[in-house]
């Protein structure tokens, strides 16, 4: 039973390349390899603890929270990659299948540990812009071109690696040669398939560059106000101000016209309009309603105009201009503006209210 276990252990280690003459230093090589890969894992580890420990720094929190576990992959595929090369004519021999394997994780691992170190390059490089502010412009501006940038890159990364990683198969090769050759139809059809992909693309790079739309950008999209929230390669994410998430794709914004509320300068005019009877003193209105955007934090002080702007049969149309910081800011002066100018219509001058006369004959234009 002893000899037969043997013999089977001895099989699968020269599957794997690594034929011993009388003890199994070939597997034995394999396996410290890929413990002392764990072992540096866990001592860098604890070397990162104690040093978050003494003093927290914000690069190795970010390479915590993102790059960790494909560091962890990255190491141990490292070292067995460096004991697959290995030559000692004593006990090892060089065998197809172990260093194919050796390549494979080592490929696989490299590119998902430079996709995350490039997530961590944007987060250090964004981590002093705020872009919640309408005001910072240059911020969003620089933001969006960063992700947009780290995303092209982490593609070619993954381009790069799946193309080493058919480039290491000879026969991979020769298939795919093969396709291209012999499957001209599947290959018109699958062009065709990838217009609107190769269009997106197309057109995220030309928004990274030309800036129709940036990171938390005020817009209205299929009559809807909202925030540009993400720009992905292939669409964008508007968060609605009820909270409701807009899905677009990327080129809608190159195609369609849209409203960009913040495109130089967050500054933004809005209007109150009040119906109001012929009988309303146009001038008393004005002044209140300098009153009170003088009192209010939320006027600019850049543009305040009360001007009647239309006359329909029955009233007057009355409208009150402000100007506020951003979009949110405006829209909350304008409901102040309009309570407090109705509540004071109301008390002081009710007969400016919307009315409805009816003139009866032998009646003068005063209704007597």
């Amino acid at each position: 039973m002893q000899q037969q276990l043997d013999t089977w252990i001895r099989a699968l280690v020269r599957w794997f390349g690594y034929v011993p003459n009388r003890d199994l230093s070939g597997w034995i090589l394999l396996i410290t390899a890929v413990l002392l890969g764990v072992v540096v894992n866990v001592v860098v580890t604890q070397v990162v603890r104690f040093i978050v420990r003494r003093r927290p720094f914000q690069t190795l929190a970010y390479l915590k929270a993102h790059a960790r576990w494909a560091f962890w992959f990255f190491i141990p595929s490292l070292f067995f990659l460096l004991a697959t090369n290995m030559q000692s004519a004593r006990f090892l021999r060089r065998h197809p299948v172990a260093d194919k394997t050796a390549e494979v994780l080592f490929i696989l691992a490299s590119t998902w540990l430079v996709v995350k170190l490039l997530k961590v390059g944007e987060l250090l490089l964004i981590r002093q812009y705020d872009t919640t502010q309408d005001i910072n412009l240059g911020h969003r501006k620089f933001v969006t071109r960063i992700r947009f940038a780290r995303r092209m890159v982490a593609i070619m990364i993954f381009i790069i690696g799946g193309s080493l990683l058919l480039i290491s198969f000879q026969g991979s090769r020769k298939v795919g040669l093969s396709v291209l050759t012999s499957a001209g139809v599947v290959s018109v059809l699958i062009g065709f398939a990838a217009q609107k992909t190769l269009a997106n693309l197309l057109a995220g790079i030309q928004i990274a560059f030309n800036q129709q739309i940036r990171l938390d950008d005020a817009v209205v999209v299929e009559k809807e106000w909202g925030r540009i929230e993400e720009i992905n390669l292939t669409s964008v994410i508007v968060r609605l101000w009820d909270r409701r998430r807009l899905i677009l794709p990327i080129t809608y914004f190159v195609e369609n016209p849209f409203e960009n509320w913040t495109r130089h300068e967050a500054s933004i005019t809005g209007s109150v309009f009040l119906y109001l009877d012929y009988d309303v003193p146009v001038d008393k209105i004005r002044e209140k309603a300098r009153e009170l955007v003088e009192a209010d934090p939320l006027w600019n002080g850049d543009v305040f105009a009360v001007q009647v702007t239309d006359t329909q049969p029955t009233c007057i149309v009355v409208r009150v201009l402000v100007s506020s910081a951003d979009a949110p800011s405006a829209f909350d002066l304008r409901c102040h503006i309009r309570e407090q100018l109705i509540a004071y219509i109301r008390d002081e001058y009710p007969q400016g209210l919307p009315q409805t006369r009816l003139l009866l004959p032998g009646m003068d234009g005063r209704g007597e």
